[in-house]
């Protein structure tokens, strides 16, 4: 019994660690140094699906703040009574059952977690990939890769964006922080591939 209650002490313990987002979210750098298994998942999808790290990373930040099981805001009715969330976004990288259930079927990674780091990356590098394809978004272009992230490929082709100055906003920053990412990787990278 008491090794049985040892064992659930540990596991608690460490998917608490699991999940717990870097202390320095503003340095790409450090958050790899953190997380030293990060980079290498951010790795393996840039060169998966061609989408620059930094652009994966500034994303997730975005939509996540890297915090593994995150979900949107649960309304209350009358002040009190827990409503319906507004979206079934959720883990890393915000996606929806429906997109997440495409990229499932479509890359035949049908036991992908979103709240698992390496398929968050790999799910934000193919739809990436995909608005390059299919709307000639390039990938450096982290702004109109979000825009598209954001509003569904049909959306962003329609423009709904631009009625969003909120949304307009957020995608510049999204773009400012996937710049200030690939010059904080550039100073640390080597030192991260000799350690992988």
């Amino acid at each position: 019994m008491k090794l049985n209650s040892l064992l659930i002490i540990i596991l608690v313990l460490l998917s608490a660690c699991a999940t717990t987002p870097p202390k320095n979210t503003q340095n790409v750098c450090q958050i790899f140094r953190e997380k030293d298994d990060w980079y290498q998942a951010s790795l393996t999808a840039s060169r998966r699906w061609g989408v620059p790290i930094a652009v994966q990373m500034s994303i997730i930040f975005q939509e996540s703040s890297f915090i593994a099981d995150a979900e949107p805001p649960r309304p209350t009715l009358l002040g009190f009574i827990p409503w319906f969330r507004s979206s079934s976004a959720f883990g890393y990288p915000q996606a929806q059952d429906g997109t997440w259930s495409d990229y499932q079927h479509q890359t035949g990674n049908r036991w992908a977690d979103r709240e698992d780091f390496a398929d968050s990356c790999d799910f934000v590098a193919w739809y990436c990939a995909i608005s390059n394809k299919k709307l000639g978004i390039p990938y450096t272009d982290a702004q109109h890769l979000y825009l598209a992230y954001h509003e569904g490929h049909t959306g962003y082709r329609r423009q709904h964006y631009k009625n969003k100055r909120w949304l307009m906003n957020v995608a510049q920053k999204v773009h400012q922080r996937a710049w200030q990412y690939d010059a904080q990787l550039a100073t640390c990278r080597q030192e991260l591939d000799s350690e992988n």
